[in-house]
């Protein structure tokens, strides 16, 4: 059996463990599945966009150029266009959390892109989000396992994993990672608290759709919090990196409670080329093998 097959088997039985539950009856239960309905419980993004909501107030995430509004290609009744095609992404790089490298940087990109080369966007070309750019992925719902010691976040396209060690600290010299180390603690009963360090440096890896860049010391923590009742999911995060950020920043994102069936394997990379030379990035290889 596959490793993604192994994993969507797992999905569809997740729960929080019993162990888990009498140890701390007020740990918040983000993955138990409804087996009367033969459904397993996900969290599905806000619709009408892969971007992140920014804060009521203080320095927020990087968006749009309001010269070059992005439009998704949602249904028009969720924010979408009204022809259902997608506007290019092209970011505000006035925005003042960037540091001068970082906006040049994102200059040069917005210019290659206006000028018709497609941008890059980790999920269309099957690399890892990272954090916080986990937190735009659209579509697709998120899945929790939750064990006494561990805290496992995935979604069906390509089965990325984010892993969440639970009250342990971190290491002295974190190995450097797409999604970084990230250890977790509860509170208050709803709360999952995440912080995570130890990210990988790569021209490649932004912290959203924007393509804005991040170095090796960015360090986010986020607030996963259940809402309205288990209706919806909550998250906020704080972005720290001195290196590409002149100050700490926030982004919020929000989730919807989905009931469906178990998760099947999706593929990402299979075909997935550049078959009309555009220059897009190519897909990631892995020069070993899984087993």
């Amino acid at each position: 059996m596959s490793r993604l097959a192994s994993a969507a088997l797992c999905l569809s039985v997740v729960a929080v463990s019993p162990a888990l539950a009498a140890q701390n009856h007020s740990v918040p239960n983000h993955s138990a599945p409804n087996f009367a309905a033969d459904s397993t419980i996900g969290w599905v993004k806000t619709p009408g966009s892969d971007e992140f909501i920014a804060p009521a107030s203080g320095p927020g995430p990087v968006q749009d150029d309001p010269a070059h509004p992005y439009v998704s290609n949602g249904h028009p009744g969720d924010g979408g266009s009204p022809d259902g095609q997608e506007t290019v992404k092209i970011a505000d790089i006035t925005n003042p959390i960037l540091q001068p490298w970082a906006a040049e940087q994102m200059r040069k990109a917005n210019e290659a892109v206006l000028a018709g080369k497609i941008g890059f966007t980790a999920r269309a070309r099957c690399w890892p989000a990272g954090v916080p750019g986990f937190l735009t992925y659209p579509v697709t719902p998120l899945y929790f396992i939750q064990s006494p010691t561990e805290v496992v976040i995935t979604w069906g396209q390509d089965f990325q994993l984010r892993r969440i060690y639970l009250n342990v600290p971190h290491s002295p010299n974190p190995r450097p990672s797409w999604f970084g180390e990230s250890i977790g603690h509860y509170e208050n009963g709803d709360t999952l608290v995440i912080d995570t360090i130890g990210f990988v440096e790569h021209p490649l890896s932004f912290v959203d759709n924007y393509r804005t860049p991040h170095t090796k010391d960015l360090h986010v923590v986020e607030r996963w919090t259940i809402v309205e009742n288990g209706a919806w999911l909550e998250v906020q995060a704080r972005v720290v990196d001195r290196g590409a950020f002149t100050t700490p920043w926030t982004a919020l994102q929000r989730y919807r409670r989905v009931e469906q069936g178990t998760l099947g394997e999706q593929v990402c990379a299979e075909n997935n080329v550049d078959h009309f030379d555009q220059g897009i990035e190519p897909i990631p290889q892995d020069g070993t093998p899984d087993f």
